[in-house]
C-alpha cells in the first residue's frame, strides 16, 4: 500500500491491489481512497440495504468506481480498503 503525503492525514491514499480488478474495462491495479466527509456518510445513511452494502457503496464513492468494482475486489484486497480507511480515523 503505498500512501501520498503524510500518512492518512493525507487526502487521498494510493491502495496497490494484489489481484487488480476490471472497471469499466480498465484492469485496475490501484485504487484511490480520497478522505471522507460528512455528506459522504449522510449520502450512505439514507440509501437501504445492509451494513455491508452501504461499506460497499461508501467505499466506491471514495474511490471513484462502481459498487460491482468494488463487489469484485479480492478479499485481501478488501481488507486493505477497510483497513485504510479505518486509518483515516486514527488519532495520531
Amino acid at each position: 500500500m503505498t500512501m501520498t503525503n503524510e500518512g492518512t492525514k493525507a487526502p487521498t491514499v494510493q491502495i496497490e491491489l494484489s489481484y487488480p480488478v476490471r472497471s469499466d474495462g480498465t484492469e485496475l491495479r490501484v485504487l484511490q481512497l480520497r478522505r471522507p466527509r460528512v455528506k459522504d456518510h449522510l449520502l450512505i445513511s439514507k440509501q437501504g440495504g445492509t451494513e455491508e452494502d452501504k461499506e460497499v457503496r461508501l467505499f466506491a464513492n471514495l474511490c471513484e468506481v462502481t459498487p460491482e468494482t468494488i463487489q469484485d475486489m479480492d478479499m485481501e484486497d478488501y481488507k486493505k480498503l477497510q483497513d485504510t480507511y479505518v486509518r483515516f480515523f486514527d488519532s495520531k
